[in-house]
């Protein structure tokens, strides 16, 4: 393909037109990484395959099994500590824990290679409270560290060729756009004063605490885009905004996400309608750093491939640099593991069929000083108001380190209405052309940005999060899902078909509580 048709297929026709003419210069370096699929193949090994029927494999017993360890298992490993439950061992397919909350290092800076920033927890999440207390990242009076709150300035967006301060384009704002505007957030303010029959709210984290209550329930049935319709919404950058909260926290667009979605994005972290969002903590390697503290003292082994769990506790996995298979017979089993993994692995776990995983890129930029740049000076989240990207977070932001190297993590959900498409679209595309779009994205804000730039290293994401779709919140057989299936039992974001770090560590809780219940009831 031309480079032009690469650009328009990746960030869209008007985009490409508008970019310049220039290339990625060839002394920058980088690697194209992602999820090991290869690992998987080893499923394929007639020989391994043939070794687990003869039952001819090293077998090993354990009292609890975590198979995934990501935020949700390394959760759940975390709590069964807090139980006094030993004999906990977690096995994981990549060859570091983590998940999407994976982190790298540099010589200049640690940075994410997904999620980033965690908002700081209420009084109604005792847990992750505990836990960020262990990491030091809250005082003796319960209150977040200055240093990890976001520094200031914490977010801009560019704009008609110069950088604005906050995400909500404000320049050339009309009378008309203001007045929608504050009518959204009249609305917002309505959701964060609802109490139901029962004293729940609408909206609040972990989702399992939200109200059921039917004029809830109602905005699960129709779109964002229907709602905004309906409230008769028009402004382009007011549309624009609540697009971006969607692409940001769920991959989707206005069209896809639900309107429950949507109005969880913008109430949920709320406490009170006179009071702004929770503030957030950060760390230079985003939420890498909550994954490390979680993993610590855990016998996490890595490069472990599961091939099968059964209801008894029996667990089959495959050390993928040796290919030597390992039978687990585990008094309790927990697979922390995306959905549609979980239902082919374990025999008698429901189908997953009722749901759609986004598919993501996430780079990250090197860069030997910072380019030049007009307006609002650097933030720690940066956005481009027209991109198909979320923009770029500087990793040494809150180091107050502004002048001389950096990295940036750059983020672009695709958002195709087909995840099939989407997942195809970010892999037809290598490093190459993935490198020279997002540059090209990034030098309409930084024309010299080729000169300053150093290495890309791509990350493609196929299934990086569950997407919280029309008729996802109302779902039974996501509901389903969480119930124990014999000795096995199950914690992922995915069961709450929303993508954040407090969903998968509450479900890392719930399974950890259930499998220490039910080794405390066989013990007596």
């Amino acid at each position: 393909m031309r480079r032009r048709d690469v650009l328009a297929a990746l960030l869209g026709a008007p985009l490409a037109l508008a970019c310049d003419d220039e290339e990625t210069p060839p002394s920058v370096e980088g690697e194209l990484l992602g999820q090991s699929h290869e690992v998987g193949h080893l499923l394929r090994d007639e020989d391994l395959r043939a070794a687990f029927a003869r039952g001819d494999v090293e077998t090993r017993d354990l009292n609890v099994a975590i198979v995934g360890a990501g935020p949700a298992g390394l959760s759940a490993a975390w709590q069964l500590a807090r139980r006094g439950i030993e004999g906990v061992e977690l096995f994981e397919l990549e060859p570091h824990p983590g998940g999407t909350s994976a982190s790298g290092r540099s010589e200049v800076t640690a940075y994410p290679w997904g999620a980033h920033y965690l908002p700081v927890p209420g009084d109604g999440q005792p847990e992750l409270r505990a836990l960020l207390g262990e990491m030091d990242a809250l005082d003796d009076a319960g209150e977040p560290r200055e240093h990890l709150l976001v520094r200031a300035p914490d977010e801009r967006v560019f704009y008609r060729g110069y950088w604005y301060r906050g995400l909500y384009p404000t320049a050339s704002m009309t009378a008309h756009d203001a007045a929608q505007r504050e009518r959204f957030e009249r609305i917002v303010a309505r959701w964060v004063r609802f109490r139901d029959g029962q004293g729940r709210r609408a909206f609040t984290i972990p989702s399992r605490l939200c109200s059921d209550d039917a004029e809830v329930l109602a905005l699960d049935r129709i779109s964002a885009a229907e709602w905004c319709r309906r409230q008769g919404f028009t402004s382009p950058r007011l549309l624009w905004w609540l697009e971006y909260g969607t692409r940001d926290d769920h991959g989707l667009t206005l069209e896809d996400a639900s309107a429950w979605s949507l109005l969880f994005y913008h109430c949920a972290r709320v406490e009170d309608p006179e009071e702004e969002s929770a503030d957030f903590l950060t760390w230079p390697a985003g939420n890498g750093a909550l994954v490390r503290h979680l993993a610590r003292g855990r016998r996490v082994h890595t490069g472990h491939l599961a091939a099968r769990i059964a209801p008894d506790g029996t667990l089959d996995v495959i050390e993928a640099a040796t290919r030597r298979p390992l039978r687990i017979r585990a008094r309790r089993v927990i697979c922390a593991t995306p959905r549609f993994v979980a239902s082919r692995l374990v025999e008698g776990a429901p189908p997953s069929d009722d749901g759609h995983w986004g598919a993501w890129m996430v780079a990250n930029l090197h860069l030997a000083d910072r380019p030049g740049e007009r307006g609002f000076p650097p933030a720690w989240d940066n956005v481009l108001y027209d991109s198909p990207s979320l923009g770029y977070v500087t990793a040494t932001h809150q180091r107050g380190r502004d002048f001389g190297p950096t990295v940036w993590t750059y983020y672009f959900p695709l958002v195709d209405s087909d995840p099939t498409e989407a997942r195809r679209r970010l892999l037809d595309h290598g490093w190459s052309a993935w490198t020279d779009a997002i540059v090209a994205d990034l030098s309409r804000a930084h024309p010299d940005l080729r000169r300053q730039l150093r290495r890309v290293d791509v990350w493609r994401w196929g299934h990086a999060m569950a997407q919280p779709r029309v008729g996802v919140r109302r779902s039974e057989a996501r509901r389903r899902a969480a119930l124990p299936v014999g000795k096995v039992h199950f914690a992922h974001s995915d069961l709450s078909g929303l993508a954040l770090f407090e969903e998968a560590f509450d479900h890392g809780l719930r399974a950890a509580d259930e499998v220490a219940d039910a080794l405390s009831e066989e013990a007596t």
